[in-house]
């Protein structure tokens, strides 16, 4: 276990069952708890009942995508958007751009690595604490 993982609990917010279950197996490997969320709605009800040292979010979700749950953490639980690293399967567009540049967090783009995705979420960690 890396002693950056120790008793750290990480959610993913994907709809995609594949890149829920690689995060969740490569981060388990690392000694990370992880709970999977497959909407931004789950993961309201999710972050409400537990404590998150970081949240990997996808930006297109049906029923409630990654910028409607930034919006509502930013009203709800303002200090766990410094905790959101933003993944993102398709063309990045002007909207989606500008909405990423004004959130100041990274962003992971799909499809990623198992290295690329350690790195980030190291990264985060390492900015947080």
């Amino acid at each position: 276990m890396s002693p950056d993982a120790r008793k750290k609990r990480i959610l993913i917010v994907d709809d995609e069952p594949a890149i829920c279950q690689f995060c969740q197996r490569v981060l388990t490997e690392e000694g990370f708890e992880v709970d999977v969320a497959a909407d931004g709605r789950v993961a309201q009800s999710m972050i409400g009942k537990q404590d998150y040292e970081l949240c990997l979010v996808d930006i297109k979700m049906p029923r409630m995508d990654g910028k409607e749950l930034y919006a509502w953490l930013q009203e709800t639980a303002p200090r766990i958007t410094s905790r959101i690293v933003f993944t993102t399967g398709s063309a990045v567009g002007q909207e989606t751009e500008r909405f990423l540049q004004s959130s100041g967090r990274p962003i992971l783009l799909k499809p990623f690595t198992t290295e690329e995705l350690r790195a980030i979420v190291k990264k985060a960690l390492t900015e947080l604490y």
